[in-house]
């Protein structure tokens, strides 16, 4: 039976985006998602195959909006990747859940491949090549999933920065100092703070 022609992929997407921006990404099902669009499940089926195709159609959808545009070429490398690195923490952080399919899925999102081939180009413009520079593109994606996932489940302003603060120092004299600093620490200062680190490495 030929799949009906009234939802396009990118309806779909944002009918599983919805769903997972309010219920998190254990909420994502076949179920769910149909009844955000009000149909049956079974209807559903006619449009995709199972949730693996949700998956892959909502990494689309939310990497399609990172711009790929390389940055002014007279900017020093470091500036146009931190350019990129700030265009993709942007548009992952608006839809927090949905980063561990970025993982699964990002090797066939057009909007990630487009993000890696421009980061890739400045790093070449770098000297970075070969081998290293497979390193450093993936430490800067490794980076930004990790730390996008930090901000938003482990807060510096949260519980456990509270909690470590509390240790008792005469065991744990590092984390509880380190703790008690963290708490003055804004999500832009810990993300970009970390980011000129790694950049400062790359030069190297």
């Amino acid at each position: 039976m030929p799949r009906p022609r009234s939802l396009t992929p990118r309806q779909l997407a944002a009918a599983a985006l919805t769903v997972i921006d309010r219920e998190g990404l254990a909420g994502l099902s076949m179920r769910a998602v149909a009844q955000e669009l009000g149909l049956s499940t079974m209807a559903l089926y006619r449009y995709v195959d199972d949730r693996e195709e949700l998956e892959r159609l909502v990494v689309d959808l939310v990497l399609d909006d990172v711009d790929p545009t390389p940055p002014p070429p007279h900017a020093p490398w470091p500036e146009r990747v931190e350019t990129m690195v700030r265009r993709l923490r942007d548009t992952m952080s608006a839809h927090p859940a949905t980063v561990p399919l970025t993982l699964v899925h990002r090797h066939r999102s057009p909007g990630g491949l487009r993000w890696s081939e421009t980061v890739l180009g400045i790093l070449t413009e770098a000297g970075l090549t070969g081998e290293r520079r497979v390193v450093a593109l993936r430490g800067l994606l490794g980076y930004v999933i990790g730390a996008i996932q930090l901000e938003h489940l482990g807060p510096l302003s949260g519980d456990g920065t509270t909690a470590i603060g509390e240790l008792p120092p005469d065991e744990f004299p590092h984390m509880a100092e380190t703790a008690r600093h963290a708490r003055n620490v804004d999500p832009d200062q810990e993300f970009f703070g970390g980011l000129a680190l790694l950049l400062r490495g790359l030069r190297d």
